[in-house]
């Protein structure tokens, strides 16, 4: 197990993004440079359409594209190379959990996961909710 810059632990990360993570942070806010910004991000709120606008913010300042940014549903989800941005942890989220889609599978629809059920993803990092 290796605990990342976040104090997570994780069995398996990508070295090169963590090292661009520490280049990159200044002032707790975390510039990626190897974000995609062609790519989807599904923002997961978990129930808290409060806090979307913050959110869809706090992503844009971090280098994601505001047009780009999908509020997840049960019944459609991304494709391999998406992110899915989950406001966490609930119930009372202070951060932005952000994920890479590196599988789709297709699966019956089950429950509140709906057909995400069928998504493999990798944990990237995290930005603060402020």
């Amino acid at each position: 197990m290796l605990t990342n810059a976040f104090g997570l632990n994780h069995e398996v990360y990508n070295p090169r993004l963590v090292l661009e993570i520490f280049i990159k942070a200044s002032d707790g806010c975390t510039l990626l440079t190897q974000v995609d910004t062609a790519k989807s991000v599904y923002l997961f709120t978990h129930g808290r359409s409060d806090l979307e606008t913050a959110a869809t913010d706090a992503l844009v300042a971090n280098g994601f594209t505001k047009e780009k940014i999908i509020s997840a549903k049960a019944d459609a989800v991304g494709n391999v190379g998406d992110y899915m941005a989950m406001l966490w942890m609930p119930p009372t989220p202070n951060q932005i959990k952000i994920q890479k889609i590196t599988k789709v599978e297709q699966v019956k629809a089950e429950g509140m996961i709906g057909l995400w059920k069928g998504v493999s993803k990798e944990d990237l990092f995290t930005i603060p909710l402020k």
